[in-house]
């Protein structure tokens, strides 16, 4: 893939490392899940692109709700999007 197909995925990536750095610090950690969504945000965009790595941000985050069970979910454990390889 370009480097200028990546720019909006990595400007995206920007976003999620401010939202961390910046309003992220100013809640209490209680994320259910490991890694946390904004950590699984990055990986998920890094791995798939924008458009799937958005998507599976967006499902991770309607996961996360008060009466899930949380754990362990890594982005490479993901069933929505199967690997090509």
């Amino acid at each position: 893939m370009s480097r200028l197909l990546r720019l909006p995925t990595y400007a995206v990536v920007g976003l999620v490392l401010a939202y961390r750095y910046t309003l992220g610090t100013l809640f209490p950690a209680s994320c259910k899940y490991h890694p946390s969504c904004s950590r699984y945000g990055v990986e998920a965009l890094k791995q798939y692109g924008l458009v799937r790595g958005s998507i599976l941000t967006g499902w991770r985050l309607l996961r996360c709700n008060p009466w899930s069970r949380g754990g362990v979910d890594h982005v490479h454990d993901q069933t929505l999007f199967r690997s090509r390889s």
